[in-house]
C-alpha cells in the first residue's frame, strides 16, 4: 500500500519538503556562498517544477499520448526512478560535492535543471503547445539555472573541466533517459 501511495504521489511528496527546504535559504543565506545556496536551491526550485509536470499524472500521459500514440511507453514506476532518484538524488549529491569537494561540481544540479527545461521550451516550440513542466521551465529553470551557471562560473578554480563535467552528467542522465523509452517503444512495438 504504501508503495501503491508513493508511486502516485511522490510530486507532492516532493512540494512539501520543497517548501521545507526553501524555509532553511534564511539559515544558509550569509553562511553560504552565494554559489552554493543558488545550487541548493535549485532541488527545490525542481520540486516545484516536478508538481506541474506531474500532477495528475500529467507529464507521463502527455509523452505517452503525443510522443508515442498512446502506448504506455513511460511507465509510473520509470517516472518515479527518473524523478526521485535521477533529480532528487542527484541534486541532493551535487550539492554535497559543491560544498565539501569542489563548487564547479554544483554545475550537475544547474545544468540538470538548464538542459530539462530547454527540452520543455524546445518541445513546445516542435508542438507548437504546452507540455507540463513548460511554465516552470520558462519562469523557474532559465532564471535560476542561469543565475547560478553565471554565479559558479565567476567562481576562482571553476573551469572548463566543471562545466563539461556538468554538462556531461545531465546529458547522460537525459540521454539514459531517452533510451530507456525507446527500448520500451522497441519491446511494445515487438509485441
Amino acid at each position: 500500500m504504501t508503495k501503491h501511495w508513493f508511486l502516485h504521489n511522490w510530486m507532492y511528496a516532493g512540494i512539501v519538503a520543497g517548501v521545507f527546504l526553501f524555509a532553511i535559504v534564511p539559515l544558509v543565506v550569509g553562511t553560504w556562498s552565494l554559489p552554493l545556496v543558488l545550487v541548493y536551491l535549485l532541488l527545490p526550485v525542481y520540486m516545484v517544477h516536478q508538481l506541474e509536470e506531474h500532477h495528475d499524472d500529467r507529464f507521463r500521459s502527455w509523452v505517452n499520448g503525443v510522443m508515442f500514440g498512446g502506448r504506455d511507453v513511460l511507465t509510473t514506476p520509470a517516472v518515479v526512478v527518473i524523478n526521485v532518484v535521477g533529480v532528487w538524488g542527484v541534486d541532493l549529491a551535487a550539492v554535497y560535492l559543491a560544498a565539501f569537494v569542489d563548487i564547479g561540481l554544483g554545475l550537475i544540479a544547474v545544468y540538470l535543471a538548464l538542459v530539462n527545461g530547454i527540452t520543455h521550451i524546445v518541445a513546445a516550440v516542435v508542438k507548437r503547445a504546452y507540455n507540463p513542466g513548460l511554465a516552470t521551465s520558462a519562469v523557474l529553470f532559465l532564471p535560476v539555472g542561469l543565475w547560478a551557471l553565471v554565479a559558479i562560473s565567476a567562481t576562482p578554480g571553476v573551469g572548463p573541466a566543471d562545466q563539461a563535467i556538468g554538462l556531461g552528467a545531465a546529458l547522460l542522465i537525459h540521454a539514459a533517459i531517452i533510451v530507456h523509452v525507446k527500448r520500451r517503444a522497441a519491446a511494445l512495438a515487438a509485441g
